[in-house]
């Protein structure tokens, strides 16, 4: 299996509320609250762990409050690359309704000295090369530009890593110019990201040979409960996933993200890997939490994955 390092720049402990309807400016009780480590990054780092991949996990912890990310790191057995800063690490409450609407309020997370962004670079010079892959995904952090966003993608390019970006706005824009191997933007992010229309599969698969033709060679456009898209040089497939109940959509474009990562690094036929990586984001939108929990209930979703020909829709 392979060396993967994810870069979280700016994590989150998730607050996730769970309530039968959210009722704004009413008393609302809900019926669990659970909290978790998170961010894109982290996220993704505990499928790919559940995979049977080596994570390293690394990007700027706030120093004050890293015990629920130490403890994952540890029970998880992820090397910690995280560069620690003063202040808290941001905390995110999702408010999770039975019918599977998700409220998200965000918060900023800490202010990021050009000393910690310098810190982190120093260490990717040191520790990148060992590995074969590197997922960058979330937002930034206050003090972080989208440039030095940017040229973090290049240096990690140069070391010869295959680089997977997930971000959106200003971030994707920078990033995207830096022509990463893997972009897996939805259809308005990457709509936003190349001022263009993303509406239709001619539009998407115009925007796919705009960034094929910056160095970025697959891009993955996910449509929610609508499948997901995948253009390369040599491949254009969807995939549609089984209906599920859902718990909470949070985490299902990372775990996307994550299988499509093993299936190309495990050289896989194409299909298989857009049917286990869609089954995957299937299994995360019935659960709160991130990781695969149940080989069995992956097993039969797949099962239920429609993959086809992009020039079949």
């Amino acid at each position: 299996m392979a060396r993967i390092l994810t870069l979280t720049l700016n994590p989150a402990l998730d607050l996730t509320v769970r309530l039968a309807r959210l009722e704004p400016g009413e008393v609302n009780r809900s019926e669990t609250l659970l909290t978790h480590a998170a961010g894109k990054g982290v996220n993704v780092a505990q499928v790919l762990a559940d995979l049977g991949h080596q994570l390293t996990v690394g990007g700027f912890l706030g120093a004050d409050n890293p015990q629920a990310f130490e403890a994952l790191i540890a029970r998880r057995g992820f090397a910690d690359a995280f560069i620690r800063v003063p202040g808290e690490t941001r905390s995110n409450i999702k408010i999770a309704e039975q019918d599977g609407r998700v409220t998200d309020i965000n918060a900023p997370g800490p202010l990021v000295s050009e000393q910690a962004q310098q810190a982190l670079l120093n260490q990717l010079t040191l520790i990148a090369p060992v590995h074969d892959a590197v997922v960058v995904a979330g937002s930034l952090p206050r003090g972080v530009s989208a440039q030095w966003l940017h040229d973090v993608l290049v240096q990690l390019k140069g070391l010869g890593l295959k680089v997977a970006l997930d971000t959106s706005g200003e971030a994707l824009r920078a990033g995207l110019r830096a022509g990463p191997w893997l972009v897996k933007p939805n259809t308005e992010e990457l709509a936003d990201a190349l001022d263009c229309s993303t509406g239709s599969l001619e539009q998407q698969r115009q925007a796919a040979q705009r960034l094929h033709a910056q160095g970025v060679e697959h891009v993955v456009v996910s449509h929610g409960a609508d499948g997901v898209n995948w253009f390369s040089p040599t491949v254009a497939l969807h995939a549609t996933p089984p209906k599920v109940s859902v718990a909470s959509t949070v985490g299902a474009g990372d775990s996307l993200l994550a299988g499509m990562l093993h299936g190309l690094l495990s050289d896989e036929a194409p299909e298989q890997t857009l049917r286990r990586a869609t089954a995957i984001a299937a299994m995360a939108v019935t659960q709160i939490g991130f990781g695969i929990s149940d080989d069995a209930q992956l097993a039969h979703l797949q099962s239920g994955v429609d993959v086809r020909p992009l020039t079949e829709q």
